[in-house]
Order: structure tokens, then sequence, then C-alpha cells
């Protein structure tokens, strides 16, 4: 009908197509699509088409409950083309589907309205007492608007009689004394923004203490008015509704609306069946609530299963197996399992790659019912053979419910070899299975039976111990080989950092050396050439290592200490480094404990004065101890420091900054955790296997905030968390992580946000289930992979780096024109120093198999020329 429906519609349009284009092409490819119905009326109504706009109304308000400005806006236009009476029985009708939907006083003023105005036809009058006193009945008691309703009636009974006998004040101090409860709840309800669900949940839980089912049901429409969308609050009020008041039409109309919100939440449609079932409903209409409840589009697999058991429950309670006159029942129920098995293995399968029901339950109770009510075993055991073919015979569990069932209702040959079939196929708990075999054998069976149960469970442990044998040593040569490969690494890593502490031991000792050496030759007041060419201070080996790891993998080293007085000649660089950090103050490593420093990464290379900036940052936290930024030998600041606390307790107030902006970057503050020590320690990581009650959004624009996307969130139900992903400098990536209180809620937004525009963007939403991360398949990281590669002429920030040899042009000849210098050293083919002749005495090859140039060599170098 829906079909038919758009093809009329496209037919009618089609000279504005141009108008109608979007939301037209939008419900021809997904007609569910409620915002596009929304668009579409609107569209509609602006051009006045009136007609064309009753069909879209008419086939929205199919699909869903339509909210109160649509109904509003649907009624007034229809009363406005109001001629006759025969027009006026229909806009009856319509507003008897408009107060359906929700309870809306506005929606009951007007209804009440409308039927004034028809009082002087035949009985017009009791139509009009008799709408009234609905409309006290479902929305007198509302807190704020039901006065109006009241104060209408009052006037209407005051034109027609007369009289105000009919409103009596006895009750006004009881009435007093009920708006002073309710009063802080409408307070709260006044100064919250939407959806008010807290606010709603904490009135509920008050009338349904006060216990009055009106007040009950009258908050409860209001919270539901607006939390439409959230399935436990429907669920909770079903439930009240089912099990408290028990109104037959009260109850099925609450049930058909909560399914018409929320079509995805299989246990509304579980209740609903329930309560067809329970209020007497006819076997047609259950059936068709089934099969919508079929087309519903469930979240998960195993919602199907469930909705297939609550119609099998209804189905088996009809038929009558005592009497065996319901052999028409029977054949039905008995179809009904047929198709639900076929529905799971096709439909299901298909959409979820699982048929939801991996025990067979629905196999299972099928073929009880054939042996307890039927006393087909015949057809019970074909059942449980086909349930065994489907992966379930290596389970102990499984060979044992079949065991009890022919043990119930069976015979002891087919017990027999139910358990000999068992012991041979278990996989998971073969003892538990001999061990009943031999018990059964010792109830039921002879001395040949014994003897056989007792050689088949001995042959199976035997063959099951040897298998747990060889696996158990299987896994204990796994690891001792993981044990070596660790030894193996921990061994090449110490001898890799010993190796590069001496590297750099005999560098730093061969520089003084030659600047001893040199320093004579030019004088105790000139300054050195080779600080001048470089402008840069020569720290030495003072710099002491501190061997602490965090979750970077990187290794601290202490600043640099103040540089010595130096000769009246010397020349500051005024366009280097600023001037050096200060000394923090010295905290023998004795006194340093881990459980009481944190680890501060990702921050500025430029940042000034970061022992400041750190120790302010933090002294809320608690007392700092002592702030330990991190410098090059030049003094250049390597963007991390560690934060040493008096106190533990501080630490856990410190994690609390974590990606907190310093300079426009995001500050990453960790435990900070000696990984020689605490080989197994492991950080926070973001959960990386699904989880149903978040959304995953990607396609956002980069200017999206987290307030943008939290009022588009919370549309769809209420928003704990909103986590925009960054990169390491804190720019946006366009992707972001939305938590909701429940998997309904998530499941709505799913449903509603994907393929919605934001700023001119396309933004896909699915449930949050991130890819699982190998990361031994994945590349070293980006310091090590810079390390590997070769550097280019200009230096590893790019042009910006000043491209000046630092060699005078006398002394330094290309060889090659693609030759490329890395840190010092240049690569084959390769440059040479000369002093004029190739090959001559003096000659320096600076290719990568030969050391580094010393300032000793540099210095005679320049002398000789």
């Amino acid at each position: 009908m829906f079909i038919l429906y758009l093809v009329d519609l496209y037919k009618c349009h089609n000279a504005n197509v141009n108008t109608h284009h979007v939301p037209f092409l939008q419900l021809s490819i997904n007609a569910f699509d409620y915002n596009c119905h929304v668009d579409l009326i609107k569209l509609l109504r602006q051009e006045g088409k009136l007609h064309r706009l009753r069909k879209a109304r008419q086939k929205m308000s199919e699909l869903f409950p339509l909210t109160e400005e649509i109904w509003l806006d649907w009624l007034k236009d229809e009363i406005r083309l109001t001629e006759d009476e025969s027009d006026r029985e229909k806009v009856y009708e319509l507003f008897e589907r408009a107060v359906k939907d929700y309870m809306c006083p506005e929606i009951w003023l007007e209804y009440v309205q409308y039927s004034i105005g028809g009082m002087g036809a035949q009985g017009g009058i009791e139509r009009v007492r008799s709408i009234f006193e609905r409309a006290l009945t479902a929305v007198g008691l509302h807190m704020t608007k039901g006065a109006s309703i009241w104060e209408a009636y009052r006037e209407f009974e005051i034109v027609i009689l007369s009289t105000v006998q009919v409103f009596t004040l006895e009750q006004t101090p009881r009435a007093l004394q009920q708006l002073e409860k309710c009063k802080p709840f409408e307070e709260a309800l006044l100064v919250s923004e939407p959806p008010k669900l807290a606010e709603y949940q904490a009135y509920i839980d008050f009338e349904m203490k006060e216990g009055d089912p009106a007040r009950v049901q009258i908050i409860f429409e209001r919270a539901l008015a607006e939390n439409c969308l959230v399935p436990d609050l429907w669920i909770k009020y079903t439930m009240y509704l089912d099990r408290q008041l028990k109104i037959k039409d009260l109850v099925l109309s609450a049930h058909e609306r909560a399914v018409r919100n929320c079509p995805w939440t299989m246990g509304l449609w579980k209740s609903y069946l329930l309560a067809l079932e329970r209020h007497g409903a006819d076997h047609q209409t259950v059936t068709d609530v089934f099969e919508k409840a079929l087309n519903a589009g469930f979240i998960q697999a195993a919602d199907y299963v469930e909705i297939w058991q609550s119609n099998l429950d209804y189905l088996r309670r009809r038929v009558d197996f005592s009497k065996g006159k319901s052999i028409w029942e029977l054949d039905e129920l008995r179809a009904a399992f047929a198709r639900s098995l076929d529905y799971l293995k096709e439909d299901v399968k298909e959409r979820f790659s699982e048929s939801g029901d991996l025990s067979c339950i629905i196999m299972q109770i099928w073929a009880r019912i054939e042996a307890l009510h039927c006393k087909n075993m015949q057809k019970a055991r074909e059942l449980w053979d086909s349930i065994m073919t489907k992966g379930n015979a290596k389970y102990a569990n499984m060979w044992l419910e079949y065991y009890n069932l022919e043990r119930s209702y069976g015979d002891a040959v087919h017990c027999r070899k139910a358990l000999h079939r068992a012991v041979q196929c278990t996989s998971d708990y073969p003892e538990h299975v001999c061990d009943v075999l031999l018990n059964f054998e010792r109830v039921e069976g002879s001395l040949e039976d014994w003897d056989a149960a007792v050689q088949k469970t001995e042959t199976k442990l035997n063959r099951v111990n040897e298998q747990r044998a060889r696996v158990a040593e299987k896994e204990a040569v796994l690891a001792r080989q993981e044990e070596e490969k660790a030894e193996h690494r921990r061994k090449a890593k110490a001898d890799k950092k010993a190796q590069k502490k001496s590297q750099k031991t005999d560098r730093a000792g061969d520089k003084r050396k030659a600047e001893d050496e040199y320093e004579e030759e030019w004088g105790e007041d000139e300054e050195l050439p080779s600080k001048r060419l470089r402008g840069e201070e020569d720290f030495g080996s003072t710099a002491k290592e501190e061997h602490m790891e965090t979750e970077s993998g990187l290794f601290s080293r202490r600043a640099p200490p103040p540089r010595k007085t130096e000769p009246p000649g010397f020349r500051k660089n005024q366009q280097g480094l600023s001037e050096a950090p200060r000394q923090p103050q010295d905290i023998s490593k004795e006194q340093r404990k881990d459980e009481e420093c944190v680890f501060v990464s990702n921050l500025p290379f430029n940042l000034e004065d970061p022992e400041g900036k750190m120790r302010t940052l933090f002294q809320g936290c608690g007392t700092v101890q002592q702030v330990r930024p991190i410098f090059t030998a030049k003094g250049v600041f390597k963007g991390y420091c560690y934060v040493q606390f008096e106190d533990r307790l501080a630490v856990s107030e410190a994690l609390k900054l974590d990606r907190q902006e310093v300079d426009g970057r995001p500050m990453f503050v960790s435990p900070c955790v000696d990984k020689n020590k605490n080989p197994d320690f492991k950080v926070f990581k973001y959960k990386t296997a699904m989880e149903k009650h978040k959304i995953f959004i990607s396609g956002l624009p980069y200017s999206c905030t987290k307030e943008t996307l939290e009022d588009l969130c919370k549309q769809h139900g209420t928003v704990k968390t909103i986590r925009l992903v960054t990169n390491r400098s804190g720019k946006p990536k366009g992707l972001a992580y939305v938590e909701y209180e429940n998997e309904a809620q998530a499941s709505q937004a799913v449903l509603k946000m994907d393929g919605t525009m934001l700023e001119n963007f396309t933004i896909s939403v699915a449930i949050s289930n991130p890819p699982s991360r190998k990361m031994e398949d994945k590349a070293a990281p980006s310091r090590i992979l810079g390390a590997a590669m070769l550097r280019q002429p200009q230096g590893a920030r790019g042009k910006g780096r000043t491209q000046i040899s630092l060699l005078p042009r006398s002394l330094y000849r290309q060889s090659a024109p693609d030759a490329k210098a890395e840190n010092g050293t240049v690569s084959a083919p390769h440059a040479t120093v000369t002093d004029g002749v190739h090959g001559g005495p003096g000659t320096a090859s600076l290719d990568t198999q030969t050391k580094s140039l010393s300032n000793e060599d540099f210095a005679k170098m320049l002398l000789k020329k």
C-alpha cells in the first residue's frame, strides 16, 4: 500500500519535482524515515495542496504516532474544510485517533471546544458532556494544564444550566494538600531542560508510593509525551497497568502505543502478546500482532528467538491435549515450530550471520512437547538427532538433556544408546558422562552391559588423558620459547643501552679533550670556533639518564646543569634557545617513588618555563615535591616531564587532568611505571569489543563541537558521555563516540541519525564495535621509522631550518650530486674533505662506515688552512 501511495504521490508532484525531490526520493528508499515524512508534510502544507497533504498525513499516522503539533495542525486544517454534518463526523473520528496517540491536554481542549460547536444537533449536548467527562478522566489531573479542561467544563455548564452545582469546594483542602506535595516535582520539571527523564522518574516513584492509580497514570502519560522513544519507560508503564489496573481497553491501548513508538524493542512486543492473551483477544488479532513483531527490525538475532518462543507458548496453550479434540490447533502448533526453524535458519541467519539459537532451544521444547503431550517419542528422537548434528554433540549437557528425556518418556535401550554415544562424542566434560553411564548400568544393566560400559569409559578417559598430556607438553614448549624470546629481547635491549651509553661517553670525552687542546692555542679569552659556529653550549657527559619508562616507551634525561661562566668574549646566540631551564630540586633516586609520581607528555616543545607551568597546573592536586622537565643536550625541552608528589593520593587527582589542553595541545597524564620492574603493567585503553549502548559517528565536520553533537544526539535518549576523537595535536578527526544509558536508546539513535546531514556533511552512525588491533603486525612507531629513514638535506624540520653550510667552502667538495647528509655523515657516494689535493695527507672520508669527526679534527683542518 505504501508503494502505491508513493507512486501516486510521484504522479501528482511530477510537475513540482524540484520542490519535493529530496523527501520523496528518501521515502522511496526508506519508507520508515520519520524526518522525511515531517519534511514532506511541511512542504505540502506550505503549498496548500490539502488533498495531497491529507494523504501524506494519513500514511505517516499509519506508521508512527504523531506529535501534538502535527495533530493540531491536521485538525485545524480539517476543521476549516468542514461544510456539512458528514464532514463533522470525519473530524470527530480524527479527534478520536488523535487522543489515542499521546495524553495531550491541548488536543482534548480543542476536541471539547469543537464539540460545543455541534451541540445544536440532535444529542449534541449529551455528546459534549461525554467528551468533557472523558477529557477530565484523561487529563483532568494534569497538574499544570488540567485546570483548563475543568474551567471550560464549568463555563459550559454555567451557560447550559445557569448553575455551578456540579462543582463543589468540598475537596479543596485535600487538593491544596496534594498540590503542596507535588510542588517540588513540578518546580523541578519547570527549571529542567528536555527530555527531563530523571525528573519524571522521581515524580513517578513518588506517585507510585502515594498509590493513587489515576495520578500514577497521568504522570506516566506526561513523561511519555516528552520521552516517547525510551523503551524502559514504556516497559515500566505497561507493567504497572498489567499488574495494578488490569483494565482491558487501557492496558491494550498502552501496549499498542508502546510498540508503535519503540518497535525495535522485543520486550514490548512480548508483553503485548501476553496482554492480548490475558484479556482474551481473538486468535487472529494475536497472530497479526506477532507478524508485525517479525517485521519490526530487532537489533540482534536472540530477539527473534525469544519472540518466536512467546508465540509458540501461546499456540501451545491453545491446544487441549487431554481431550484429543484440538487436532487443528496441534497441527497449527507443529507448523509454527517448523516455520520458526526455517525463519531462524534463513531470514535471521542471512541478516546476522547466526540463527541466534545455538543451543536449539526451540527444537528442545518441540521434542519435549512431542514426548510429554503427544507421546510421540519417534518424533522427539528425530528432533534430538537434528540437534546433535548442528554442532552440539561435543557438549555433555546436551547429551544429558537428551538422556533425561529418554529416561522420563523413553526406555532403557535408548537411554543406553544415548549414553554410549555421549561417551564417544563428548569433549568438554567426559568424566561426568562416564559416571552417568556407569551409574545407569549399576541400576539397569546386566554384567555384560557393565563390562562394556567399563571398557568404553576407560578407553575414552585414557584417550582424553593422552590428549591433555600432549596439549600440556605443547603449551610448556611454547611457554619456554616465549620466555627465551623475552630473555633474548631483554638482553638485546640491555646491550644496546650499554653500547649507546658507552658511545656517548667516548664522544663526549673526545670532544672535551679536543677543546682543551685547542683552547691552549686560541687563548683563554677567545671563544672556541666550534662553539661559535654552532652557537651551542657543551654540557659534556654531565647529563645523567634516569632509567624510568612510561607508557610511551621513552627514557628520560635530566635537565642540563647551569652553564659555567663563559669567557668575556663569549657571544650568546640571540636567535637560538631561551636561557637554560631552572634546575629542579635535587631528590635522590632512593627518595623517588613511582606510585607518587606521574608522567606528563605531549607538551609543546616551545613551552616556556615548563617546570613553573607544571607546578602551577598540578598544585591543586596536592603538594608538588619536584617537577623534572626533560631536555636535550642543547637545552631544548623534549615535551615531557615527571611530576613528583609528596602523597600518592595526589596522583589519582593528577590523572584526572589527562587530555587537558596546554597551549593548544592535549596533555597526556599517565602513571609513572618502570616496565623493567612491572612488565605486566597495562595502561588505559578504550574498549575494542562491541558496546551496544554506545554509537560510533563518522563523517563529522571538523568544526563540530561536543555541544553541537550533544544537541543532535540527546533527541534520541539520555547522553552519558561524548568523546570526539583527535590526533596528538588535539585536532579533530571527524569521528566521535556517544554513550547512551541503554542499548535501546543507542539503537534508536542509529536508526534515526545514520545517513543524516550535519553542516552539509553526511554522517554515518553505527553501534560501537572497533576492529581488533594486532599490535605485533603493525609497523614500528614513527620515532623508530624516522630514525631508520634518510633525512632530507633541509633537516628534520623542513626548509624552515637554515641550510647554510657549517664548513668553509674551501674545505668541502661534493664528489656526487646525490649525496645526502645524515647526522654528520654522508652515505655513499660520499663527500670528501681535503686540503686541496685529492688523496693527499689530511684527507678525511665522511662515509657512513667511518667515525664522526670530532672538534679536534675540525680544529686541525682549520689551522692547516
